[in-house]
Parts: C-alpha cells; sequence; structure tokens
C-alpha cells in the first residue's frame, strides 16, 4: 500500500513537534522541507527521527556533483529515509548522489529526483525558456533521465504518474505532492488530484501537509486520508 508522509511546512521545531504529537500514531513519516530546515538546521532532523518518526528530507539540491555528493552524504549520516535532487541538475550530478547515497548500504537514503514542481503549468516553463514541452512532456524527459542515471524514484504531480509508472522499471518510487482530498482548498498547488486518484494511478508515497495540518483535529484528517487511500 502507498505511504502518507506529512509535510511539517512550519517554522519551529515547538510547532513540528506540537503537530507531530497531534497527529499521534496515525502518521509515522514526515517531510522536512527548506523552510523548516534553515530555521532549525540538522537538528530538526534528530528530533523527528528522536519522536519515532521516519524523514523525508527535501531540500532539493541542484548544484554541481561534488556538492551534492557531500549534501548526501550528510544527510544520510542524519538517518533520513528519502531525499530530493532536481533531476534538471543533469547525468551527472544524479549519478553523484545516487552513488554518495549507496555508501550507506541497507540504510541508504533512497534518492528522489524532482522533475517538474507542482507549482508550475505550461506558461511557467515557457518563461524559463522550456516552450517547446508541456509540463507533462518535460516531467517525462526529466524523470527517464533520473532513473537511468540512478535515482531511485521521481517527484511528481499525481496527474504524470499514471504514465511514468507504466513506462518506467519495477520498484521506481513515485512520490506525489499536490494531493488534496475532495473539497479541499488546492493552495498554490496547478497539478492536484485526490488521495484516491494518486494512489490508483501508482504513487508509491502521498505527501500532504495544510489538509492535515491546518485541520481542527489533525489525527482525524489523516486517518481520513488513509482510509480514502486503503479504498482505492
Amino acid at each position: 500500500m502507498a505511504e502518507l508522509i506529512v509535510a511539517l511546512d512550519v517554522q519551529s521545531r515547538e510547532e513540528a513537534e506540537q503537530k507531530i504529537r497531534l497527529v499521534g500514531d496515525a502518521v509515522s513519516f514526515y517531510k522536512i522541507g527548506l523552510e523548516l530546515f534553515v530555521a532549525e538546521g540538522p537538528d530538526i532532523v534528530k528530533a523527528v527521527t528522536g519522536l519515532g518518526k521516519r524523514v523525508f528530507l527535501d531540500l532539493k539540491y541542484h548544484d554541481i556533483p561534488r556538492t551534492v555528493e557531500r549534501a548526501v552524504r550528510s544527510g544520510g549520516k542524519l538517518g533520513v529515509d528519502l531525499m530530493t535532487i532536481h533531476a534538471s541538475g543533469g547525468n551527472a550530478m544524479i549519478r553523484a548522489a545516487a552513488e554518495a547515497a549507496a555508501e550507506f548500504g541497507a540504510a541508504a537514503p533512497k534518492i528522489l529526483a524532482v522533475t517538474v514542481l507542482t507549482s508550475m503549468d505550461e506558461q511557467d516553463l515557457k518563461d524559463i525558456g522550456v516552450a517547446s514541452r508541456t509540463p507533462a512532456e518535460q516531467v517525462r524527459a526529466a524523470a527517464f533521465l533520473a532513473v537511468a542515471s540512478g535515482a531511485n524514484g521521481l517527484v511528481c504531480s499525481p496527474k504524470e504518474v499514471g504514465a511514468l509508472s507504466a513506462s518506467l522499471k519495477a520498484g521506481t518510487l513515485f512520490v506525489t505532492p499536490g494531493v488534496r482530498p475532495a473539497g479541499a482548498a488546492v493552495g498554490d498547488q496547478k497539478r492536484v488530484a485526490t488521495p484516491a486518484d494518486a494512489v490508483r494511478d501508482g504513487a508509491t508515497h502521498l505527501v500532504v501537509g495544510r489538509p492535515i495540518l491546518g485541520a481542527s483535529d489533525p489525527r482525524a484528517a489523516a486517518l481520513a486520508i488513509l482510509e480514502e487511500m486503503r479504498e482505492a
């Protein structure tokens, strides 16, 4: 069954720990992104793992291969399960990340390549010079490059998961942000799907933030999403 990851899109360790306690035993996997990591540093990873939770470190590395290699190695030492890089960093950078992760053996973090941010649409791609492809076409090109270069999986919109899961090798991870329960506000996401849709299309991990953390009862909100995932 697909796993639910709660995005800790908060500003402090205190708030993160409070949210984790409110969700309780409903979820065991949390995403730490730039906002929280920049505020609290590596200690926030230790705090979350210290609560018995797994960590998806979503810092989207995009730099020269040697810098990314060292960053992945540092993340591996923190004991995270998943880490992100940008597929647009190219073959050498992706390979450097994968090789650094592999040094940790059975405890190696999985490297996920970000294809096209879920906040981007066709006009956004044109604005940065990708005028010849739709978001779906750009996602596909970046996905094949990333997996061929050693990435364990992809971060992509649920709208593209179905086609990619049918085309890429077995065992590829598909981590989908932009997931919103039916009727929920989409916020700044432009390519969204419900949890059931994402699971049916082949997502292995669903990342959900505001619909859970912003709920009056975060644990109940998480359980409702998990039930929708199970039904799918």
